[in-house]
Order: C-alpha cells, then structure tokens, then sequence
C-alpha cells in the first residue's frame, strides 16, 4: 500500500531529497576510495605473477589474466602444468 502511494506521489518530499543527497554524496566519497583499494589489491596479486611468470619462462603479460574473472585460476593451471 505504501509503495503503491510513493509512486501516486508527484514530487519526493524534502526528507527524501535530503535522503538522496547524502547518498550521492557517500557514494561520491567511497568510489575513489574503493578504486585505489582495488587498484592496490591488484598491483598486490599481479607483480609476483609477473615474476614468477618470467622466472618460469613464460610471457610475464600472462600475469594480466588475473585482471578477468578465473583469470587467476587459469595462471595456476597453466603454471602448474608447464615444462
């Protein structure tokens, strides 16, 4: 019945507004935050792969599959399983 009223409603009252500006400000806030953790995470996984790459005599840009999804355990497998 509430929901069925919300969208009876012709303009959001000043709570909601208030409501969704600090939302859009948190997210605003958190998103870059959450990117640099995500870019140091990946540079944490990727440069060891990188080396152990090379040192196993394969192309160190294999180290880049742990960008996809799977990615890192097909590096595994393909690591594993080479001569």
């Amino acid at each position: 019945m509430h929901f069925a009223l919300f969208l009876l409603q012709n303009q959001p009252s000043p709570e909601q507004l208030q409501r969704i500006h600090e939302a859009r400000h948190m997210l605003a806030v958190a998103a870059p935050i959450l990117g640099l953790l995500a870019l140091a995470g990946l540079t944490i996984v990727i440069v060891p792969f990188w080396f152990i790459c090379k040192k196993a005599g394969l192309s160190p840009w294999l180290s880049l599959l742990n960008l996809m999804p799977l990615g890192t355990l097909i590096l595994l497998y393909v690591l594993a399983f080479a001569e």
